[in-house]
């Protein structure tokens, strides 16, 4: 019997019972479906890691005020006021690995334009902020020297605050208020996303430093001081030294804690990224599961089709059909099965991901791997888990099969 006729018979065979055919294909369909979704979800979350580390930078250091304590308590990162602009300037002149520098300041600030309004971070930063952390500009340019050395009332507006003060509008050369300041915005950052911790990196705006020093903040300390070095491998240097640089220029005798907190980014994101792809990967695994719970229902419905069947194999040896043909059927018919659980499976798999996407479930990133993995994968489970009922029925003895009731 030719491969044709083979097909044609186990085709005509499952369309006799299709609702028991499409329970035994549903859990290859949920299978291959969870596969592809569960890969999604993974990939979405190590490509946002990865979009992080591109944005932010993988050769920068952040330096934080330190923690102030009372009665044993500890305030937080920041709540102790000790960096000052003497502190950058000193580690860029001074510590060799350093090839950027920038300061900045935090504080909270109502925007006013017209009638609308909109709390938002202010910070005040230097003109190197924008090469140290990679951050462009959509209309408009970034703070410049001039802008530092009148303290030039002028503002970058991050696309949160842009269109929360202004719609659709072009922001560009309009004047907003902040704390009663009239402050001229002279341009509008490009999108960025979420932060390393998760909150939105385009509701800030930018200030010149002074500014935001004076006007806004009412201080002569910094919140932080960030740097970026020649190359990723410089940063364990440039941590070291300017550690060293800014415990003496603080005056921290040896052994007591710093006063300042050097954070290192590009760890953490590496760090993120390899959960990242373990999540992935053990996402991937346990929904894999739900294969081999497929392939062993294809099995056991085989093993009861074969049964069902006897007589009928039984009548078909008789009129010289071979082992071969019988086993050839039997296992066309449950690659079938597999073949068009997976074919169903990818559809939901994909579906799956964009719905998860838009519920807001997380970034979802479909990619072809998983999906031409998955439909093979599907087939050969087919042929695995359906080789041991067609090899039964090929060797059932046709005497005793046309004898069966």
């Amino acid at each position: 019997m030719d491969l044709n006729a083979t097909f044609r018979i186990a085709l005509r065979a499952l369309r006799r019972n299709r609702l028991r055919s499409f329970l035994t294909a549903l859990g290859v369909i949920i299978g291959v479906g969870a596969v592809i979704a569960m890969v999604a979800l993974g990939e979405g979350a190590q490509r946002t890691i990865e979009r992080q580390m591109e944005e932010f930078g993988t050769n920068v250091l952040m330096i934080f005020a330190g923690s102030a304590g009372t009665g044993g308590r500890q305030a937080g990162i920041g709540s102790l006021p000790t960096l000052t602009l003497d502190d950058a300037k000193a580690i860029e002149k001074e510590v060799p690995t350093v090839s950027l520098v920038t300061a900045t300041v935090r504080t909270q600030v109502v925007a006013v334009y017209g009638n609308q309004n909109w709390t938002t971070s202010a910070f005040g930063v230097t003109p190197e902020f924008a090469a140290v952390r990679q951050w462009k500009v959509a209309a408009g340019r970034f703070i410049n020297q001039e802008d530092m050395e009148g303290e030039a009332r002028v503002v970058l507006l991050g696309q949160t605050v842009a269109e929360n003060l202004f719609g659709n509008a072009d922001p560009v050369n309009e004047t907003i208020r902040i704390k009663n300041l009239p402050m001229k915005v002279i341009g509008v950052l490009a999108k960025k996303g979420t932060t390393i911790s998760g909150s939105d990196a385009d509701d800030v705006l930018y200030l010149p430093l002074p500014v935001a020093m004076k006007r806004i903040q009412g201080t002569t300390r910094l919140g932080s001081i960030q740097i970026q070095t020649q190359s990723t491998e410089d940063l364990p240097l440039a941590e070291e030294q300017t550690t060293a640089l800014l415990r003496q220029r603080h005056g921290i005798p040896l052994g007591e804690p710093s006063d300042f907190v050097i954070r290192n980014f590009s760890e953490r994101l590496s760090a993120r990224e390899e959960q990242a792809r373990t999540f992935k990967y053990l996402l991937a695994g346990i929904a894999s599961v739900s294969l081999a719970v497929g392939g062993i229902g294809i099995m056991n419905i085989m093993l009861v089709s074969v049964t069902e069947r006897t007589k009928e194999i039984g009548i078909r040896m008789a009129v010289g059909a071979t082992e071969r043909d019988i086993l050839s059927q039997f296992l066309v018919e449950a690659v079938a099965l597999s073949v068009v659980g997976g074919i169903l499976g990818i559809m939901l798999g994909i579906g799956g991901s964009l719905v998860m996407g838009w519920m807001g479930m997380g970034e979802t990133s479909l990619s072809l791997w998983p999906i031409v993995l998955a439909f093979a994968v599907s087939g050969l489970v087919g042929v695995f888990f359906g080789f041991w009922p067609a090899r039964k029925a090929a060797r059932l003895d046709p005497i005793e099969a046309l004898r069966y009731e």
